[in-house]
C-alpha cells in the first residue's frame, strides 16, 4: 500500500505563480486550478499510489503562536485572483480522487505527519508532497519525500524524485532527525522564526562535531570559533525555543481513517468540471481515462 499526502496551498501557490495569465472565456482565472489539477495528475501517474489526501492550514496552532507571536506574520496576503481558484480547487479535490483534511488550529505539515506517522507504524509507505522544511525529519525507511526541483533530479531526463534518508542527508548533511536541531540553530526565513546569525550549513557542521543539539549545548566552551560560541551562548533560549517551535506535533487524531483514503477520481463530474474550466489537454485526458476505467468493468459484466 503507498499513501500520498499533499501539501495543497503549498502547490496551490505553486500553480498560481507558474502560470500567471489563464482565464476561461468568462474571464474567470483559471491558472492556479489548471496547474493544480496537472499537478495531481501527474503525481498520480508518477506514483501509482493506492491512498491519497490533500492537506490545508487552517489556522495557526496556539502553542506556536504563544512561544513566538510573530510566527508567520510576514506572510503576505493571498492574491486576490488565487482566492476564488482556491475554493473551486478545494471542491475539485475529492473530485479527482483525493480526500480534503483540514483541522481547525492546525497547520497541513503537523496533520501530515500525524498521518504519515500512523501509516508508517502500520507498513504503509508514505510519499510526502511538499516543500515544507520541517516535514524532511520524518523522513525514514518508509516515508519520502517528493520533489520535482532540479536540484533534487538525479538527471535531467528525470520527471521527479523521491528523497529519501539517503537523499536528504546529502541534502541537509545531517540525518533526518536532526534537521529540526539545523532549524532551532539556523532559523526559517519563511515561517518569521529567526535564526541566530548561524547558517544552514554551520549549523550542521557544528551538529556533525558534536553529536547533537544537547551535546553542543553542553559543551560550547569546546566550540573552536569564539563568535560563534558567543552567538550560542547568547541565544541558548532562542535555540531551545526554536526547537520547540518545528517540532511536529504527530500525535494529533486523524480526522479520516487512513482506510477511507482511497484515491477514487469522479470521472463524469471531472469531465464536467474540466469542460466548466475549458482545459481542453486535461479534458481529453479525462475522457481517455474514463473509456480505460471503464472497460474492465464493462467486461467483467459480460461474464
Amino acid at each position: 500500500m503507498k499513501l500520498l499526502l499533499i501539501d495543497g496551498h503549498y502547490y496551490v501557490y505553486r500553480s498560481y505563480f507558474a502560470i500567471l495569465h489563464l482565464s476561461n472565456s468568462r474571464g474567470e482565472p483559471t491558472n492556479a486550478i489548471f496547474g493544480f489539477t496537472k499537478t495531481l495528475r501527474l503525481m498520480l501517474k508518477h506514483l501509482q499510489p493506492d491512498l491519497g489526501a490533500v492537506m490545508w492550514d487552517m489556522g495557526l496552532p496556539q502553542r506556536r503562536t504563544e512561544l513566538q507571536p510573530a510566527y508567520k506574520v510576514t506572510r503576505k496576503e493571498m492574491p486576490d485572483r488565487m482566492l476564488p481558484q482556491l475554493d473551486y480547487i478545494q471542491k475539485l479535490t475529492p473530485i479527482l480522487g483525493f480526500q480534503n483534511i483540514a483541522v481547525p488550529n492546525t497547520e497541513a505539515d503537523d496533520m501530515m505527519g500525524c498521518y504519515a506517522m500512523a501509516a508508517a507504524e502500520r507498513g504503509i509507505e508514505v510519499i510526502l508532497a511538499t516543500n515544507d522544511k520541517d516535514l524532511y525529519q520524518l523522513v525514514n525507511p518508509l516515508v519520502k519525500i517528493y520533489s520535482t526541483a532540479k536540484a533534487d533530479l538525479a538527471s535531467p531526463k528525470d520527471a521527479f524524485a523521491l528523497l529519501g534518508e539517503e537523499e536528504v542527508t546529502k541534502k541537509w548533511e545531517v540525518p533526518p532527525a536532526q534537521i529540526g536541531d539545523v532549524l532551532a540553530i539556523s532559523g526559517d526565513a519563511v515561517d518569521n522564526i529567526r535564526g541566530i546569525g548561524i547558517g544552514r550549513k554551520n549549523a550542521a557542521k557544528l551538529l556533525r562535531e558534536f553529536g547533537s543539539l544537547a551535546a553542543l549545548l553542553e559543551k560550547l566552551d569546546q566550540v573552536k570559533l569564539p563568535k560563534t560560541r558567543d552567538k550560542l551562548e547568547t541565544a541558548r533560549e532562542t535555540i531551545l525555543q526554536n526547537r520547540r517551535m518545528v517540532d511536529l506535533d504527530c500525535h494529533l487524531p486523524l480526522p479520516v481513517p487512513i482506510d477511507e483514503l482511497r484515491i477514487r477520481p469522479d470521472y463524469p463530474r471531472m469531465i464536467e468540471a474540466m469542460e466548466k474550466c475549458e482545459f481542453k489537454s486535461l479534458l481529453q485526458e479525462a475522457r481517455d481515462e474514463a473509456v480505460r476505467v471503464a472497460k474492465p468493468e464493462q467486461s467483467e459484466l459480460l461474464l
